[in-house]
């Protein structure tokens, strides 16, 4: 903490989104949070991405679960408020009874990567030392477990062998499935920041996709959806063929290479026909081949492209295959570089999260593993198998094999494959418990007990980014209503079930210190490890022994570090590069090359289905939105679900843009609206991931999803769906504006939206009646038959605006057409934030659109500063010809950077003649 003025203090914490663990500075000041970033914190240097920069918008109490309740038996259902002891009782009671009538196994937990290391660990030490079963997983398989075992698999343990400072070093960076530019900002602009100080570094992107990362490349690839391992293994064939080979590094550090070869050659070995299998052209292929051949210092940084794929494991290991050939790998600047997407993925895997891992990087199959973690853990009874891994771990639920599951930090009805699978299988669920922050999600709304946890601002402990960077999460605000920590309940129920002594922790950092010891027991790359289990001990890499034995004062003064942390931490010293000694932790310390042979997923597209859904990220959202949904500035860039298709695809559909259309799978169904970017290939279509049953009545896109996993990492498809999209017919358009919450039941169709003072619905349906007063009064819940009621109605062109104002300011508008293009929401949204409306702003209301020239700012593009489109485009007209003299102009481009490809665009639509 940092003194800045008598009345109020700096506190320093850490982003919660993404894997890239910005540092955030946070001054409290009344009911007043001002987040910005931290200066000194290596990953950003003091700067935010737009979600990081709007985290003050996110930490006040609407729609917080603020107490423990447990649903009532009798017939209404409804939720019941009782105390802590009173819930915590009944999950103790409910899982004890189902484990002695049915096993360990029949009880699980479903955690995430949104918890902090100290609750990971608790969480799976109850379950596997104490219950004695693997039945925790983490939502962190839908994202992150294809590196996992892609790492374990070259490696011998979950090793991210790549720092940020190596992207600014290397000269060549490949970004593979990852639309950098808005779903990691920080790092995309240190990458950025880097290529304009050095022009001759290069930047290749490969992705099915035209994305806001595709702008700033010097060459994309936008490869045919599930054909990476092709790719990666024409290359592994083109360098061998070349030789571009690091021959000391294979024959001294790696085994396996003659197999992989025979499947890449076999299967890749000519240019043309990976080209092909590919769809991409052959002189782009060839361009990125040479250029990875000729380019000693490279990192292949992978996400979610990679990973969620049925194939994911072995897209992984094929990238590796590459790096360990050309010996691109313990060296500054160059190695495979997985970007993780949740803040705490990489804690939650030190601790053993996911269910077929035991903590600290320990295999829960080894025996001698096993044996270990139980005398550390002194435990009465130590899970000896691998758990079920997330699908299956649902389809347990569903068939009634698994009775009892207790949900933390994660919203499964939304976010899982075949989602309207995991409503059905909580709905027959004896015992559904749900720790989370929010009071109304999919999730909680087939819990039997709820459970208030702290969110962020509240909560204290440490997470690990994707450099391995282990940083501390600091508490600023004092929890709201009864939440408490996720390690505290579960600490408690431990409690109940006898184990008192073994979970007596008072406070995090106990438990942190806890995780420390274990890292460093019978670790003999500690120099501890003969003293701890005798013999020659247990070698990983993951060890913390340097943090070990901190007391609270020190653990709150916790700077961020990186691991392995083999001494008291000293920033003066340099860290390693990770297997820069080439030894890798394999029982023979060899690197192992793994034959990927590469096919394409199952169930292909047919006449049902013709096109393949990509699911993804928008740049303003994360997650299911229960965090980002409540800030105003992040809504207004994409305010509601939308498939995008290319222009053919969606002529042959029937659908158009700004239309609304319904995409169905197998599955299920969603309905989006359409959009026609460009940035889609033939057969192609992506749908965002973030939407759910607050915010939209038909936008969970998780319903559609393929549920086929990778056979290894157990991490499903979300990146090939065979789909087909379809017109989702309504006889009306419209939106409303209120300063109330709006019923919803005249709508086929609705999304809602957060805004400054108001919530904005966009809605469309079916009836059409021609009695809109009535509807629109009703709708607005207007009463008063003197009510200051404004309104036009053209029933002719079916066109009607209505407007209630109170006092002088405006309350509530709704405007309706049977086409979607209605007046602009940017510049009614200003009418609310208004005192007093004027006679001006009167008649605006009723022709649908301002008569001050410059009151309209179209849609946000930089949210950071809250810039609309039609600002940008009449700064270009005036002169602004480059994002640089736009962010000159209106500060637009110059925090996160994420809109600059979105600028760069506009300007060019702007510019063009005629």
């Amino acid at each position: 903490m940092d003194g800045s003025s008598p009345h109020s203090v700096v506190v320093k914490t850490t982003c919660p989104y993404c894997g890239t663990g910005c540092g955030v500075d946070v001054r409290v000041s009344g009911t007043t949070v001002e987040v910005s970033g931290d200066p000194v914190h290596p990953t950003n240097a003091g700067r935010l991405c737009v979600k990081g920069s709007a985290l003050g918008d996110t930490v006040g109490p609407q729609g917080r679960l603020l107490y423990p309740a447990i649903r009532r038996q009798d017939g209404d259902q409804s939720m019941e408020r009782v105390s802590w002891d009173a819930a915590l009782d009944h999950v103790a009671q409910g899982f004890r009874r189902i484990i002695e009538a049915h096993g360990p196994d029949a009880v699980a937990w479903y955690v995430s990567g949104q918890l902090l290391t100290e609750d990971y660990y608790v969480a799976n030490k109850l379950a596997k030392g104490f219950v004695g079963t693997a039945n925790i997983d983490t939502n962190s398989r839908l994202c992150m477990s294809s590196a996992v075992a892609g790492h374990k698999r070259a490696f011998g343990e979950d090793i991210v062998p790549v720092a940020y400072d190596d992207l600014e070093l290397a000269d060549l960076v490949v970004l593979v499935g990852s639309n950098t530019a808005w779903c990691h900002p920080i790092l995309f602009q240190r990458i950025v920041k880097e290529k304009e100080r050095r022009p001759e570094m290069k930047l290749v992107v490969i992705d099915p996709r035209r994305t806001a990362t595709t702008e700033m490349a010097d060459l994309h690839l936008p490869l045919r959806p599930g054909t990476d391992v092709w790719l990666f293994n024409g290359l592994l064939s083109f360098l061998h063929q070349h030789g571009v080979v690091d021959t000391a590094f294979v024959e001294d550090h790696t085994t396996g290479l003659a197999r992989a070869m025979a499947i890449a050659d076999n299967t890749a070995g000519d240019l043309r026909s990976v080209a092909a299998q590919c769809k991409l052209q052959e002189s782009a292929l060839s361009e990125f081949y040479r250029l990875f051949a000729r380019t000693d210092k490279v990192i292949t940084a992978f996400s979610m492209g990679v990973n969620q794929s049925s194939a994911g494991t072995d897209k992984v290991n094929a990238i590796i295959n590459c790096h360990l050939l050309s010996g691109r790998i313990g060296k500054p600047g160059a190695g495979p570089f997985s970007i993780t997407g949740q803040p705490n993925a990489m804690g939650g895997r030190e601790v053993g999260g996911l269910s077929n891992m035991l903590a600290a990087h320990m295999d829960i199959e080894n025996a001698q593993h096993r044996s270990l973690v139980r005398e550390f853990w002194q435990s009465p009874t130590m899970a000896d198998k691998p758990g079920l891994k997330a699908v299956d771990l649902f389809d347990a639920i569903d068939e009634g094999r698994v009775k009892a599951v207790w949900i933390m930090a994660t919203n499964p009805v939304v976010s899982m494959p075949d989602a309207d699978k995991i409503k059905r299988a909580l709905s027959r669920c004896e015992l559904v418990v749900v720790s989370d922050v929010m009071a109304q999600t999919d999730t909680t709304a087939f819990a039997h007990v709820v459970l208030p946890a702290q969110g962020w601002g509240e909560k204290s402990g440490t997470v690990t980014n994707s450099e391995r960077c282990i940083s501390r999460l600091r508490s600023f605000l004092p929890p709201i209503g009864e939440a408490r920590p996720d390690w505290w309940a579960l600490s408690e129920v431990a409690r109940r079930w006898g184990h008192a002594e073994h979970f007596a922790y008072t406070a995090e950092h106990e438990v942190f210190d806890e995780h420390c010891r274990l890292t460093a027991a019978g670790n003999r790359e500690s120099g501890v490890g003969d003293r701890d289990s005798g013999g020659e001990g247990i070698p990983r890499f993951l060890n913390l022994s340097g943090l070990v034995g901190m007391d609270k004062d020190a653990y709150d003064g916790l700077r961020p570090v990186r691991w392995p942390v083999l001494a008291i931490p000293d920033s003066r010293l340099p860290i390693p590069e990770v297997f820069s000694d080439g030894r890798f932790y394999t029982p023979d310390r060899r690197a192992r090359f793994v034959p990927t042979a590469p096919h394409m997923p199952v169930k292909l597209v047919d006449e049902d289905y013709p096109l393949v859904l990509n699911t993804g990220r928008v740049r303003d959202h994360w997650h299911t939105m229960t965090r980002t949904g409540l800030s105003p500035r992040l809504a207004s860039h994409v305010a509601e679900p939308f498939v995008d298709l290319h222009p053919q695809d969606a002529l042959l559909c029937g659908v158009r843009e700004d239309q609304l259309a319904r995409i169905s799978s197998r599955w299920g169904s969603c309905v989006a609206r359409v959009r026609l970017s460009g940035e889609m290939q033939r057969k192609s279509v992506f749908v965002p991931i973030h939407w759910n049953a607050q915010f939209a009545s038909d936008g969970r896109v998780g319903s559609l999803v393929n549920p086929v996993v990778d056979p290894v990492s157990g991490e499903p498809e979300f990146k090939h769906t065979p789909v087909r999209v379809e017109p989702f017919m309504v006889a009306w358009h419209g939106f409303a504006l209120s300063r109330d919450d709006l019923p919803m039941a005249d709508a086929a169709w609705w999304t809602r939206i957060t805004g400054s003072g108001f919530t904005r619905y966009e809605l469309a349906g079916r009836k059409q009646d021609g009695e809109w007063t009535a509807r629109a009064r009703a709708m607005l819940g207007v009463t008063d038959p003197d009510a200051d009621w404004l309104e036009y109605e053209d029933r002719s062109a079916g066109v009607y605006r209505g407007a209630l104002i109170v006092d002088d300011r405006i309350a509530a508008c709704v405007f309706v057409s049977p086409r979607p293009d209605l007046p602009s929401r940017a510049w009614l949204s200003g009418l609310f934030t208004k005192d007093r409306i004027e006679d001006v702003d009167r008649m605006g209301l009723l022709v649908g659109e301002p008569f001050e020239r410059g009151e309209d700012t179209g849609v946000t593009v930089c949210s950071c500063f809250g810039v609309g489109r039609k600002t940008i485009e009449r700064a270009i007209r005036g002169g602004c010809h480059t994002p640089k003299a736009l962010g000159a102009k209106l500060k637009c481009g110059t925090n996160c950077g994420s809109c600059v490809p979105e600028l760069k665009s506009i300007i060019a639509q702007t510019l063009v003649p005629g």
